[in-house]
């Protein structure tokens, strides 16, 4: 159900009475929940609600873009991989924690560090070597991702992450500077009919 304009300002005023105190108990979790999910919830409840015992709501709040970056670098070393997730996926969170989370043992996070339109070329070069094809899979669809990270993955023994190469604006004007074995290899890889999306990338 969703909440009004009035309720949801009459949840935020209980949160900011509860601010001095960072105990929110007096609210229910689902408003709690409907609270850190809100992109208009004030900075100073967000960072409230960033302690809360329950994981859903520190999740929501990892995930809200009106989090503060400072609040989303702590949320980012949560004990649960779903509030690290979320804390990947924001738009808002820094390229310095992006960069520490790409290093995260839970493929979920990596791929949502993969995913983010934040994360810097160079974090994205590191994830292009990530163990896990889906986080490579991202890495070739970000728009960040450098043309010589690109090339890379355009080799990839996964048809997934070379048709994610395809499909990146950055790949298709940079053809040109393949190497000659990565040339041969895009070359036969178009021949052999496997990956539709990949016709006419070599037509200059």
């Amino acid at each position: 159900m969703n909440y009004t304009p009035e309720q949801i300002s009459s949840i935020v005023l209980k949160v900011l009475k509860e601010i001095e105190t960072p105990n929110v108990s007096s609210l229910s979790l689902s408003e709690k929940i409907k609270l850190a999910q809100n992109p208009n919830t004030p900075q100073e409840s967000l960072q409230v609600l960033a302690t809360d015992e329950y994981s859903d709501v520190r999740y929501e709040v990892a995930r809200n873009p009106n989090t503060p970056q400072e609040t989303l670098q702590v949320l980012a070393t949560d004990k649960y991989s779903s509030v690290r997730c979320g804390v990947a996926q924001n738009p808002n969170t820094s390229q310095e924690t992006l960069k520490v989370l790409a290093t995260d043992k839970d493929y979920y996070v990596r791929c949502g560090v993969a995913e983010n339109p934040n994360t810097s070329p160079e974090t994205l070069k590191v994830l292009a070597t990530d163990k896990d094809w889906g986080v490579r899979w991202w890495v070739a669809r970000n728009p960040n991702t450098s043309p010589e990270t690109l090339q890379v993955l355009s080799t990839d023994k996964y048809s997934d992450v070379r048709c994610g190469v395809a499909r990146n604006p950055n790949y298709k004007k940079q053809t040109l500077e393949l190497t000659s074995t990565q040339h041969e290899a895009l070359k036969k890889l178009i021949e052999s009919g496997q990956d539709e999306s990949l016709k006419g990338l070599m037509d200059t």
